[in-house]
Formats: structure tokens, sequence, C-alpha cells
């Protein structure tokens, strides 16, 4: 397993990780992730040792606090052997107080999480979701002090819009807070809109890209073709309302290019899909979801080899998008941008 630096921290992450958004099924949204017990976690969590997959990505959020109740269940024994990344901000609770990412929200997730986890530090704590209502001054002193506290070891966000990363990271420097080392974004061939921003300011500022939903919310399996529509008991059936908008057409222009590769290369779809995102530089980690032991071991599959720089082009031919104002605009004048980033 190949491990590269998250942002720039000097913490080596493996460049997949494990998400635990399928353990517990705790309500009608998770289950349609899936349903696994402590059991069958230890179990993945097992194989992924094996294979050098040792961090694993959780959240407070995941079927209401199981999923990090059976993580740390299923690590007792293991905890120096891996890494665990948790997020925390959207609502836990009824509260007027249970979420968001103010002092005594945050303070308040953190010691909730350690105890379902049953650990003494978090290495990796996102916020889960970008709050306007609380200042980012308010936020990073509280993580600062999480950081001194010896509860947290690194920080990052999740799902920020650029401006309001780079005035974190700002804050962080101007008082000597901590800086945000992760961003984890979604990221997918049928989804490109990260580069649009979020990678030049990944490249700029050190932050290392943590990829969730890499097959594009379960499109890009190559079990969705034309005529062939989302089977009963899948997530892209099952919660088809939820996730990523995307065109349908275009899946299907993706999924035809995703062929092409598949039959050069004899790797699988998702492999491929996969290893598209792996050769991004601004990505430091890409988390693979799995339901059981068979699909775990393709999703590992994806390491080791490369794409050509041919199956790269077809690829991103296929999934190209016209880019949202100001990036067309920037990008016809490349003398300005002599790095590409």
């Amino acid at each position: 397993m190949n491990h590269k630096r998250l942002g720039k921290s000097g913490l080596r992450v493996p460049e997949l990780s494990f998400g635990t958004a399928t353990f517990g099924g705790g309500n009608d949204f998770f289950k349609a992730w899936g349903s696994t017990d402590s059991g069958a976690a230890s179990r993945l969590i097992d194989v992924c040792l094996e294979h050098g997959v040792s961090m694993f990505d959780t959240a407070d959020v995941y079927s209401d606090g199981l999923a990090e109740q059976i993580l740390g269940e299923a690590i007792k024994g293991k905890r120096n052997r891996l890494l665990i990344s948790t997020k925390v901000t959207f609502p836990t609770g009824d509260g007027a107080n249970d979420y968001g990412s103010s002092r005594h929200h945050i303070i308040d997730a953190v010691d909730k999480s350690l105890q379902r986890l049953q650990v003494d530090h978090i290495d990796l704590l996102q916020l889960h979701g970008q709050d306007y209502n609380t200042p980012v001054e308010e936020t990073l002193s509280t993580l600062d002090q999480l950081v001194r506290d010896g509860k947290v070891r690194y920080i990052g966000a999740s799902n920020f819009s650029g401006w309001h990363l780079m005035k974190s990271l700002a804050t962080s420097d101007r008082y000597g807070y901590p800086r945000h080392v992760a961003h984890q974004i979604y990221y997918s061939l049928l989804n490109r809109d990260y580069e649009w921003e979020l990678a030049p300011l990944a490249d700029d500022q050190g932050v290392g890209a943590v990829i969730w939903s890499p097959l594009g919310w379960g499109k890009l399996t190559g079990k969705i073709r034309r005529g062939q529509p989302a089977k009963p008991g899948t997530r892209a059936h099952d919660i088809a309302g939820t996730g990523p908008h995307f065109e349908e057409e275009r899946l299907f222009r993706i999924i035809d290019a995703l062929d092409v590769v598949a039959e050069q290369t004899g790797k699988s779809i998702p492999q491929i899909a996969l290893n598209w995102l792996l050769g991004k530089r601004t990505v430091a980690n890409v988390i693979i979801g799995a339901r059981d032991e068979k699909q775990l071991i393709e999703n590992i599959g994806a390491t080791g080899w490369s794409l050509t720089a041919e199956q790269n082009a077809l690829l991103e031919a296929a999934s190209d998008v016209p880019p949202a104002y100001p990036v067309w605009h920037q990008r016809s004048f490349t003398m300005l941008n002599e790095r590409g980033a």
C-alpha cells in the first residue's frame, strides 16, 4: 500500500482508507448503505490491515453514533496498528446546541466520539460541514485546545467552500492555531467540480484531499447502464433521490469509456474509477466502502498500478463538463497559471 503525506503535515496515510458508513444500518438512510455488525466489521478491518489499509473513517452521525460504536468494538487490541478519522458538526440530537462548530458542540461531540470509539485520541478530526453561524476564531481556538489536550492529533474540514476553507487557514496562520491538513470532499469521474476551485487551493495551501463516495454514490460500478437501471437493494436504487446530481447520458458515456479501459487493463470498472483518483496530485486518500469481503478485496485492487496517459485522457474527455465562471474565463489565460494548478 502506497502512503502519502496528509497535506502539509508530517502524517503519512495509506492512499486508501475504509469508510464505516456501512456499519450499523441504524436508520433507513444508512440501511441503504449497509448494516454491518461488530463481528463482520472486525473481519473487514482485519482484511484491511492485512492489505495495508490502516486508516478508518467514520462520523458521529453515521447511524446515530452506532458506526463509531461498532468501529470501537472492532478495533480492540488493534489500536496501535491503525489511524482513526471521524467527523463532527451535523445534528446529533434535538437540543439547541446539538449541531454546529461552536466550542460547546465540538467539545461535547469529541468527548462522546471518544467514548463510543473507546480510544483516548482521534488521529484526524474533521468538521463535517461548513457552519456559517460560528466565527472561525471560536472553532479553531477550540480545535487548538483539543490538540493541546491530546484528544485530537490533526484537524481537517469536509464539504467546505473554497472561501471558507481559506478563511480558516488564514485564521490559523494569524493566531498560530493548527491548520486544516485535510479536506474530505466528494470527487469522482461523475462529478469533477472539485477541480475548479478546491484543487488549486489544496495545491497552493498544502491541504490533502480525502475523497468520499469515489464511485459517484454507487453509480460508477458498471451495474447501471443504458436499459439497465439500478437494482433494489442498492444505494443507487433505494435512496436514488439523494447524493450528487448528474446527467444520465453523461454517466453512460463515462461507463463506455471505463469499458474500453477495462478491456485494455483487465481491471474492473470500480478499480479503474478509483485508480483515476489516486493519480491526482492533491488527493492524499480515497475512502472505499464495502458490505462484504469480496467487494473490499476488489476495491483494494485499485492500487499498485497506474493508468496510461492515453487512458487518463479518454476518461477525462468522457467525463468533462464546461466549468462554472470564473473558472472558464481563467482557463483562457494559461500564461497566468504556469503550474497548471
